[in-house]
């Protein structure tokens, strides 16, 4: 069960990445409706799945976990879709809210 629990939280951040990705993605001509559409959609199954994985992972970590992944993720692609800038302190902060969400699942 806290497997599953864990296996929601995981796609829940993955979705997360999904809605600030939508909303860069609207402000492309000709994308704003596919773009908000997108997000939007995100939103909601990330919500969702979030709802599923605080049954079993305390709301605290659940919501450290989420936010986590969703900042780690919308970074590493803001660098490769989006030509975010990269650099040696932005990297460092990057690995530590990795390692945050890290040791947050370990110390479950």
């Amino acid at each position: 069960m806290l497997t599953m629990a864990w296996t929601y939280l995981l796609l829940a951040g993955i979705f997360e990445i999904g809605w600030p990705v939508g909303l860069k993605m609207a402000q492309a001509p000709g994308k704003t409706v596919i773009g908000v559409i997108f997000a939007g959609t995100c939103m909601i199954i990330s919500g969702f799945l979030l709802f599923l994985a605080q049954r079993h992972i305390p709301m605290g970590t659940a919501y450290a976990v989420w936010t986590g992944i969703g900042a780690a993720g919308t970074f590493i692609l803001g660098i490769f879709l989006y030509g975010d800038p990269v650099g040696a302190m932005r990297i460092f902060a990057v690995l530590l809210i990795i390692s945050g969400v890290i040791l947050l699942k370990l110390a479950h």
